[in-house]
């Protein structure tokens, strides 16, 4: 069994040999992830941090970020589903108070939120009989 010609087309099961696997998760996992860490390493070292790019960049990592933890919050699954919603938004306002009396250390907050998720889910709701 041969390649195809378009590299492009190239499939898990293209190749029926015992180190294609090893070959295609390189190829399709780690090759796009680090080609674009790399360029990021080259370009960021030319980024004045008070240019307008620079400042694009940190609005649409900060938005990502807030809307990973509003659907943490408002839309959760797993386990974090079975908490109740006040629980889940007093632990986000423990985490930022948390930070802020920290001067703005993230670690702190983090670690504050998720304290006062855990203590008080323990605690006041109880931990659900089953997992889910």
């Amino acid at each position: 069994m041969s390649l195809p010609d378009n590299p492009l087309t190239w499939t898990y099961h293209s190749l029926d040999t015992w180190w294609w696997p090893t070959v295609f998760i390189l190829l399709a996992g780690f090759v796009p992830n680090d080609l674009w860490r790399a360029l990021g390493v080259v370009f960021a070292g030319r980024l004045r941090e008070d240019s307008e790019i620079f400042a694009y960049v940190k609005a649409v990592a900060t938005a990502i970020v807030a809307g990973v933890v509003a659907q943490l919050v408002f839309f959760p699954s797993g386990s974090l589903a079975l908490s109740p919603l006040w629980l889940r938004l007093l632990a986000v306002a423990s985490g930022f108070a948390a930070f802020k009396l920290a001067r703005n250390r993230v670690l702190v907050g983090v670690l504050a939120g998720e304290a006062v998720l855990i203590l008080l889910w323990v605690l006041v709701v109880g931990v659900p009989d089953r997992p889910v």
